[in-house]
Parts: structure tokens; sequence; C-alpha cells
């Protein structure tokens, strides 16, 4: 039998994408953690862990010698929503096999991959359970099953899920895999669960798999955030759930003393935050209870930072697809949800709350602090082409009442065993893929822009912006959050960096912005350029005036004032 003590464990992150659960970088999902912490309290030397994502074996074929040389190998990855993602590519099956050939030790794998494998990680695709030529691969809890064979001497182990006590342990014990990502500190998220399961079993939903709603206390979170935050964490997500309101309930209705536990106690634990940001919540939950919902809603907006989204499962505004799917929430329903988000939580930060929903030219210059997302889905049972305009319709709805959403997302199924779904599989989808295509570039363009330019007008300011990335002359960059706006800024700047960025225009799902605060003693001609009411010549009269005792002396017709301080 091995014993712990002298095993050599090497955590390859794949990276997941569940309908509760982030893990493409900038977010570190809970499962490398959690298994971590598993194999340490089996015996394993925090020393001996050594974790790597797969864009780090990319890049660096070196850090193979630690996927050949390990006693043991563990797998984490699986996506069960199709994304498009700009901070890491998601490991490809081929890449995942490849892994298994390498290992010289044990082979283990688990996470969401154990839902099923596509030929590629993308939306329309019937998706299957496959070994990929692994040792073992863990059917329940990739964290359990890591402990268990740590435990056994590397021989095997029944698949089973992690209890409450366990989770307790290893995500506290696991914090320090964070200071190995190659994003710590300063830009990485760490997804934080607070339950999973669903009360609810929509047909295509992979959540309902792991049960009803399991959810651990406040002080258990408050707990891991202290342990990750002491290892130089700043930024967190209470992602990991299907709804944040219903915590520390019974699965549906709402708690707010327990919202009030849970958020107080992370700020008091973690003073110097980044980012306190959620994911889902469920609308049914705010029409059901809509005075428990508005006050869980006020907490969330006292305690979190601005730029915060509430996910909203509507999937399908077509009373016959939710018919046929079980879907729980009518399209009326969900727009009295998203009014009351705008209405209690739909502030600015330097606005009275109570004037909620803050836009226009009197609103503050930052983000909403929590606004709704709209999550649109197709190819699910019973979509006829009236399906398409039906949810045209109820965006068009929530725009012409002046409310707000930060994000809209449209995908197509991905169908997998266990959901009511796999009868029907990915058919549906692959035979309505032009109509989808026409209908979301029609949503972009009628809907989105719009909409983008209500939630953050020009001028409206953007803190810590990473730059990420140079394309076509320009340098592009998040924040940290929950489905941050793509920022593109004129010139190409020193990649890693963060800066304050002012929006100046708007496109589809992103925007452009410059430096904030803007000197005008300093600024390119491109910047100059992208102000609104400047044009070429205007910038070019401004460069040969220079310098400027204020931006009072530039002198130009173009309200310039809201990108200086």
């Amino acid at each position: 039998m091995t014993d712990p003590a002298d095993l050599t464990v090497t955590i390859v992150d794949g990276y997941v994408d569940e309908p509760a659960h982030f893990g493409v970088p900038p977010y570190i999902s809970t499962y490398p953690r959690f298994t971590a912490g598993a194999v340490v309290d089996a015996g394993v030397p925090e020393s001996n862990v050594v974790y790597h994502t797969i864009d780090e074996l990319r890049e660096d074929r070196q850090k193979w010698r630690d996927v050949a040389d390990a006693d043991l190998m563990i797998y984490i990855g699986g996506m069960t929503v199709p994304g498009k993602y700009v901070g890491g590519t998601p490991a490809e099956p081929d890449e995942v096999r490849e892994l298994a050939w390498v290992a010289e030790g044990t082979a283990l794998m688990g996470g969401p991959i154990r839902f099923g494998v596509g030929d590629e990680n993308a939306g329309g695709q019937d998706m299957e359970r496959k070994n990929l030529d692994y040792d073992f691969v863990a059917k329940g809890d990739i964290e359990a099953a890591a402990y268990d064979l740590v435990d056994s001497g590397l021989e095997g182990f029944g698949n089973r899920m992690r209890d409450n006590e366990e989770l307790d342990r290893w995500a506290a014990m696991g914090a320090f895999v964070v200071e190995q990502h190659p994003n710590h500190p300063d830009h990485l998220i760490c997804e934080m669960e607070t339950s999973r399961g669903c009360a609810y079993r929509c047909s295509f939903c992979t959540e309902p798999l792991y049960g009803n709603p399991a959810f651990r206390t406040a002080d258990s979170v408050v707990k891991e955030v202290e342990n990750l935050y002491d290892r130089g964490a700043r930024h967190f997500r209470l992602g990991r759930q299907a709804d944040i309101l219903a915590f520390g309930g019974d699965g549906e209705a709402p708690n707010p003393d327990a919202l009030r536990r849970l958020y107080g106690g992370i700020r008091e634990v973690a003073p110097d935050l980044g980012t306190l940001h959620l994911d889902n919540v469920n609308p049914i939950t705010i029409v059901g209870w809509p005075e428990k919902s508005r006050e869980a809603l006020r907490i969330i907006a006292e305690h979190n930072t601005a730029g915060d989204t509430a996910a909203f499962g509507l999937e399908s505004a077509d009373p016959l697809v939710q018919e046929e799917n079980n879907l729980n929430v009518s399209a009326d329903e969900c727009f009295e949800a998203v009014k009351i988000v705008n209405e209690v939580a739909g502030w600015r930060p330097g606005d009275d709350p109570a004037d909620a929903p803050t836009h226009g030219s009197d609103a503050a210059n930052r983000l909403p602090k929590l606004l709704p997302g709209i999550n649109l889905l197709h190819g699910l049972k019973g979509e006829r082409e009236e399906t398409f305009e039906h949810n045209k319709r109820f965006l068009q709805r929530v725009y012409d009442e002046g409310l707000m959403v930060r994000r809209i997302n449209i995908r197509q199924v991905m169908a997998f065993d266990g959901t009511d779904m796999s009868d029907t599989g990915a058919d549906i989808a692959r035979d309505h893929k032009q109509l989808f295509k026409t209908y979301k570039k029609e949503v972009r363009e009628e809907i989105d822009r719009p909409m983008l330019r209500r939630v953050a007008p020009a001028g409206t300011v953007l803190p810590n912006v990473h730059l990420e990335y140079h394309q076509d002359g320009r340098t592009f960059g998040r924040q940290l959050g929950t489905y941050p706006l793509l920022v593109g800024i004129p010139g190409e700047r020193e990649l890693g960096k963060t800066i304050d960025v002012a929006v100046v225009d708007h496109g589809y799902r992103s925007v452009t912005g410059v430096p904030y605060p803007l000197d005008f003693n300093e600024a390119s001609m491109d910047e100059l350029t992208a102000i609104p009411g400047i044009g070429r010549s205007t910038a070019g009269d401004i460069v040969v005036n220079r310098p400027y005792a204020d931006a009072a002396d530039v002198g130009v017709d173009a309200d310039v004032t809201k990108y200086v301080q």
C-alpha cells in the first residue's frame, strides 16, 4: 500500500463551465481547490501537490514532466454549457486523452466531464460518456474520489458524493492552490459554492443531477473566503448555486437573514476585497416571495461591488416550449422579476438607492450595483419559428419599459444523458441553426446595443480594467466580475496592467473606452478622436494647441468634462 505521505500529486485544470459554476480564467472553480484539500486531508503533504492549468501546459512543454512524474495525476474539467472565452481555452477531448497517455502514475478524471464529452466544446451537440483512457473516472464527486483513492493507497474508490462536513475541511485546506494559478493574485476570481442541486427539473439542465439543493452554512463559506483571502485572493464570486436568494432556506423561499450573515461575514474577513459578485437567481423566487426577495436584494446591493449580474434562467418566452421542457417561469413572471431587481438594486454608487433604477443624464457615472441577466436557450423541445418572435417581443418589452438588463445570453442546447433532453438530442438545434443565427444578429442590433447605451452610457467609468490582448491596433481588457464588459481602448498598451477607463462608444456586447481621467496634454490622436463630438480635425487642433491648464481650456464644443476628474 502506498503511504499518502510519500505521494506526489499533479492536478490539471482543464476548466469547467456549468449552469451554476465558472472555471475558465480569470475564474478558478471550486473543484481543484476542494480536490487539493481532499488529498491533503488524506495525508499528502501540501508541498507534494502541484497545480497546472491546461493553458500552462500548452505554453510550456517542460511542465508536462509534472504530469508524467506524478504518482497521481488528477484531471478536472467539463463543459455543460457552451461559451466563448477570452482568458483561457478549455481543454479539448484530444488534449484530455493525451494527459492520460503521458501520465506514468495513476490517472484520475472527474468534474462535470463525467456527464459527457462532445467532439468539441460547442453548443448544438449530443454529449457521450467516455473514459478517455484514464485509469479511473469519478462518477461522483472528484474530491471524494481523490480522498478515497489516496486513502486506499491508490487501489480504488467507491463513487460517492461528499458531505458538508468534508467540504468544510477540504475547502479550507485547499485554498493554497490559488497561489499556483498563473493569474494569482491580481487577475484571479474565486468561484464560491453556497449550494448545489436544484429544486426544479428543467429538461436540459445538469444541475438537478446533483440532487435537491444542499446548502452550506454562512460560516463555512465565510471561513473559506478568509482562507483564500489569507492566500492573497481579493476577488470572489458567489456563483456556485442555482439561486442565491434561496441560500440558507428550503431551496425555494428567500432567507434574508442567512444572506445578511453570508455577505456581512465576507465583508468582515475580507475588508479590502476588490470584487464581490454573484450569478444565478431564479426569477420564480422573486415573484413567489416578492417582499422577502426585495429585502434579500437590498442586502446584496449593500454589500456587493458595482456591475454585478443576477442571471435569470428564462430560457424561452414561448409558452409551448416552457410547458414541454418543464420551465418554471413565464415571460410575464420573468418581466416582473426584472422590474423588481431594477427597483431595488438598479442604482449606481453615488445615487440614492430610492431612485432606482437610475439611468440617463442625471445618473452617477458608475455601473449599477445589481441588474438581471437573461438566459435564452434554443433547440429545446417544442421550439418553432414563433419561439424566436416570443423571445424578441419579451426583450423589446423590457427595453420599452425603461428597465435594464446587464446582458442577454443566447445559446444552443447541449444534450446530456440523464436529462430529459437526451431523447431529443441536438436535432432541433441543428435544424434551426440558420434561423438561430439570423435571430441572434437581430437581438444584438435591436436590443443589445441600445440596452448597453442605457446601462453604460458615454462617460461611465469602469475601474480596474485588466488589459488582456491586442487586436487591430487596439488593446482589449475586462474588469473582474460576473459577465464583465469587454473594453476596447485605442492604441496598444502594455498587457497585464490595470487601468481605469471611461466609456465613449458601444458595440453589441462590448464598449470602446479611453483611459480615465484623460490627460488632454498627453492623449493620443486616436484617444481624442474616440471621444463623442471630437473628429480628426478637432483632435489635431487639440494636439497643436497644447499645453492646457485644465479641461476647460481645451475649448471644444464637445462635452469633455465627463472624461476628466
